[in-house]
């Protein structure tokens, strides 16, 4: 019988980056991982935080844990961040999602959770093709393009902003089951945070986000009938 943690042996190195000091983050993090089933597979990537940009720090993390797994031969490198919260997995959609994969190799990344401003249906009711907006997360490259990406070096660009302008060929699972937790943020978008938190937090956003890509063209369909159902019982009262 297949077990879950077949669902992630596609994946040749997994990493979590993780501010040293935060114990209670990884502490929640193995938590997550152990009921996912992928806890023998992560490796926890400790990190200092940047103390006079943050936004740099996550940056480095991110390219550090990339070309880690470049340097071990990866073809597919999967990394986390330590306030990952994973909601509702499925082994056989995974498994699903990244068979989908296999066949189409030129894939550059997959997105087990993040928030996206386009998506389109594939083959396979278990991925999506997106465009990305923001959230890195928990989220895989593709070896070639990893090769490539990790060649940039900083310039003030924070890290899902050069993600969003190299989106092509991006993918997301269907429906997404990694969430950022509601530790409070490490970069500079405090405002933001804050923001983000009065809305229900960001497990909420992201859920609402996919929900309206989803289903965005009934959506807006309904809200057109709305309109013109107002507008008619309108002319109806004052003609």
């Amino acid at each position: 019988m297949t077990t879950s943690l077949d669902s992630w042996s596609f994946f040749d190195k997994i990493y979590c980056i993780s501010i040293d000091t935060r114990i209670d983050r990884r502490t929640e993090a193995k938590k997550q991982f152990s009921e996912a089933g992928l806890i023998d597979k992560v490796e926890f990537v400790l990190v200092e935080k940047h103390t006079d940009n943050p936004e740099k720090g996550i940056f480095e993390s991110h390219i550090s844990c990339l070309k880690k797994g470049l340097q071990a031969g990866a073809k597919h490198i999967l990394v986390f961040e330590d306030d990952i919260l994973i909601r509702d997995y499925k082994p056989q959609v995974l498994r699903e999602a990244l068979s989908f994969l296999r066949k189409n190799p030129d894939w550059n990344a997959f997105f087990l959770g993040a928030i996206i401003s386009y998506m389109k249906k594939t083959a396979s009711k278990s991925i999506v093709e997106i465009q990305f907006r923001c959230l890195a997360h928990a989220y895989a490259l593709n070896r070639d393009f990893a090769k490539t990406f990790v060649q940039q070096e900083w310039n003030n660009i924070p890290f899902d902003d050069l993600l969003q302008k190299q989106c092509e060929n991006f993918f997301a699972l269907s429906p997404m089951i990694a969430f950022q937790g509601g530790a409070s943020s490490d970069n500079r978008t405090v405002a933001l945070d804050r923001l983000r938190r009065l809305l229900g937090g960001l497990p909420f956003i992201q859920r609402s986000n996919e929900f309206y890509q989803r289903y965005k063209f009934a959506i807006l369909c309904g809200h057109v009938t709305v309109f013109i159902a107002l507008l008619t019982t309108l002319l109806a009262i004052f003609m």
